[in-house]
């Protein structure tokens, strides 16, 4: 495999993964656009227990999950007491905030960042973004992962039926936070270097769109649409300056074709009837 192929797919990988963590949070009607903020969490924290406390690189990985997860879970009681495009402002917020701490802090290294000592290879990341996505079906095909799609649906309504809609959203933005930490926690390991300003408002506008425009109703969704966003531009780079504007003429495209997404649950049983003649329950 070329170098230039396995940095792609270690991009890939990653990308997926941070999309996942998106996803489990718009699963239940909730918009973070502060995605980059969970992720510098995890990148940093990578770098730190691995420069400052010499952890293995297994045990970092955890741990930078666990630092996005408790960031999230302590956060996501004020934030999901706002709705739609209040929550989507508030999120961003949280993620300039982190931003700005990482910017000002000395010890994080300010605007010049940390090099990392550790590194991974891309098979480590595709093992753990492979997990990730077989993780995500799982979810969503259990009881939470209904109740989560009720919640999506109608949380008004959910909330009739005996679902207790705030521990799922809370759930979810936690879980959410967690998988973002070790998706910048494999980008620290992977890349060897973390800055603050890698992690701005556009990669968490990116990762927002891989999952709204691969689907937010099904578990395809965030892998169609990290694949999506990561994989063309790779292709149509024989287009150099214009590639950027073909691909915006896709999106758009995509956006006016499929506004619910590429893949939705009506697509997805459409598919079963035709190979099993039934529909996917």
């Amino acid at each position: 495999m070329t170098g230039y192929m396995s940095g792609v797919l270690a991009i890939l990988g990653i990308n997926i993964i941070f999309a996942y963590s998106i996803y489990i949070t718009a699963a239940t009607g909730q918009l973070n656009l502060g995605g980059a903020g969970f992720q510098a969490i995890g990148a940093y924290a990578s770098a730190i227990l691995s420069n400052e406390m010499g952890f293995p690189i297994g045990l970092t990985l955890i741990f930078a999950s666990i630092f996005g997860g408790l960031i999230s879970f302590l956060i996501a009681f004020p934030i999901l007491r706002t709705k739609g495009v209040y929550m989507v402002l508030a999120t961003f917020a949280i993620a300039e905030i982190v931003a700005g701490v990482i910017l000002n802090s000395d010890y994080l290294g300010g605007p010049t960042g940390i090099v990392v000592n550790d590194y991974i290879e891309t098979e480590l990341i595709l093992i753990v973004a492979v997990t990730v996505v077989l993780f995500g079906f799982y979810l969503m095909s259990t009881r939470i992962g209904l109740a989560m799609r009720a919640v999506h649906d109608d949380d008004a309504v959910a909330n009739l039926m005996g679902v207790n809609t705030r521990a799922i959203q809370i759930g979810a933005f936690t879980l959410g936070g967690a998988i973002a930490g070790l998706s910048g926690g494999l980008y620290a390991l992977y890349f060897g270097f973390v800055e603050a300003q890698y992690f701005n408002a556009n990669i968490s506008i990116f990762v927002l769109l891989f999952v709204l425009i691969g689907g937010t109703q099904t578990a395809w969704g965030p892998l169609i649409g990290a694949s999506f966003f990561t994989l063309i531009p790779e292709a149509l780079r024989i287009g150099d300056d214009w590639r950027f504007f073909i691909f915006g003429i896709i999106i758009v495209g995509m956006m006016i074709v499929r506004p619910e997404g590429i893949v939705t649950r009506d697509a997805l049983d459409r598919v079963w009837f035709k190979i099993l003649g039934k529909t996917n329950v």
